[in-house]
């Protein structure tokens, strides 16, 4: 199972840093608005669904997956585009509300009768 954490993990990372950086660094223009369009209303949202049917099959091993992915696009929004930025904030949050709400839904799916 921890193999399991590391993995996500490390996938969050990317998704949740590598990608804003990319968006904020190599697109330019039109481009880099649409990309972050597509990460912040698309990507992220379906990733966070995604971790939260994850950690819902383990909760006791995985339930914190959903907090760090929210944490780590809060570092990753304040690094590539505004530090400090209320908004990001509310985006994190959602994200964060997204993943729990799906967890606990999954894990009340695979509870075994």
């Amino acid at each position: 199972m921890k193999r399991k954490f590391l993995y996500w993990t490390a996938v969050s990372i990317i998704v949740m840093l590598i990608l804003p950086y990319f968006a904020a660094n190599f697109v330019k223009g039109d481009a880099a608005m649409a990309g972050c369009f597509l990460l912040f209303y698309a990507v992220n949202p379906i990733y966070s669904v995604v971790l939260g049917m994850l950690a819902g099959k383990a909760i006791k091993q995985l339930w914190s997956l959903p907090v760090i992915s929210a944490i780590l696009f809060l570092l990753g929004a304040w690094m590539f585009f505004d530090p400090g930025e209320a908004v990001f904030m509310m985006f994190a949050g959602i994200y964060l509300t997204i993943g729990v709400a799906v967890m606990l839904l999954s894990t009340f799916f695979h509870k075994k009768p």
